[in-house]
């Protein structure tokens, strides 16, 4: 569900504060007044966060591993650095994408 935010109109000691946060269904009508305090409210139009999709050589720059399936059982290292194999099959250890070189403390 959404996160609304609402501005008190006038200046008040409601313990919410000045503005608020509060989660409601999109279906469900906008605060006319503070469910705390019974104040005039009126919601904020606020910025909305985007996700845009991060590509393969910026996964592999983070020190990320990507395996795509290719086939039953084998995967395609698509961010492979160095010696790391670039498909990976089952059973086959040693195909592994090298996890303790890309991981540290």
């Amino acid at each position: 569900m959404p996160v609304y935010q609402y501005k008190h109109l006038a200046p008040t000691d409601c313990p919410l504060g000045e503005s608020f946060d509060t989660v409601q269904s999109m279906r469900d009508k906008a605060h006319a007044t503070c469910p705390r305090c019974g104040a005039p409210v009126r919601r904020l139009i606020s910025r909305v966060f985007v996700a845009t999709a991060i590509g393969d050589s910026q996964l592999k720059s983070m020190g990320f591993t990507k395996l795509v399936r290719r086939d039953q059982g084998v995967y395609e290292n698509v961010t492979a650095t160095g010696r790391e194999s670039r498909y990976m099959e089952a059973g086959k250890p040693e195909t592994l994408p090298d996890l303790k070189r890309k991981i540290g403390d």
